[in-house]
């Protein structure tokens, strides 16, 4: 079991931040952006919208068919990031999303589940041969403080959790330098606003800790 970790604060990230519910939209049959499953959609369907315009239905669809995935993803691997992830539920929405700058644009889901009186939280990722993640809590009764969804994401795997694994491993086994990993991973939430920040700040805090001292010129 992975030692609980004492939460890391954030100047001007209020980690007490709980949103009042995540299914108020799902109740009025109402989309949400992170409804689309994938990453470039997602972005393109973000961007549309701020300038008044929107994505041709079958691009704004949640998931794509198998046709327009293979279109989808001949204009560039990136944009299959999000395709492959697991159809969610009716009474499922994704809580926040891990995005990774690799070839195929490599993307984590975390989601809340209705059940009962119960919300079930679960993380998901597009490769089902994967070890699951663990999850502190598995459960709860109302929507989680932005302290306990990090404590939950920083508590899923080891090495940095489900957030920062992925760059820990790099830099810590020697396989890449910190300017490398920069920008590798990133965060967003459209029920945290302030979750991609606190782990951009997070990185940032990391890469100083773990940057190469440059080396002194040796007198000749």
């Amino acid at each position: 079991m992975n030692k609980k970790p004492d939460v890391p604060e954030v100047e001007g990230i209020d980690l007490d931040f709980t949103p009042a519910g995540y299914f108020a939209l799902r109740d009025l049959h109402l989309a949400l952006p992170s409804d689309i499953k994938g990453k470039a959609r997602r972005d393109l369907a973000r961007k549309l919208a701020a300038e008044g315009s929107e994505l041709p239905p079958e691009l704004a669809a949640p998931e794509l068919t198998a046709d327009d995935r293979q279109m989808w993803g001949l204009i560039h691997p990136a944009l299959m990031g999000g395709e492959y992830l697991p159809r969610m539920g009716r009474d499922e929405v994704e809580i926040a999303r891990i995005s990774l700058e690799s070839v195929t644009g490599d993307q984590i889901s975390v989601r809340a589940r209705r059940r009962s009186d119960r919300i079930v939280y679960s993380i998901v990722d597009e490769y089902e041969d994967q070890v699951g993640y663990e999850l502190h809590p598995k459960t709860s009764s109302k929507p989680l403080s932005m302290r306990q969804l990090v404590e939950l994401l920083d508590r899923a795997c080891v090495r940095g959790g489900a957030v920062m694994s992925p760059v820990v491993w790099q830099i810590e086994d020697g396989l890449s330098s910190v300017d490398d990993m920069r920008g590798f991973v990133s965060v967003e939430s459209d029920f945290y606003p302030d979750l991609g920040e606190y782990y951009a700040a997070r990185f940032d805090r990391y890469f100083a800790e773990h940057a190469e001292e440059p080396e002194e010129e040796s007198d000749s």
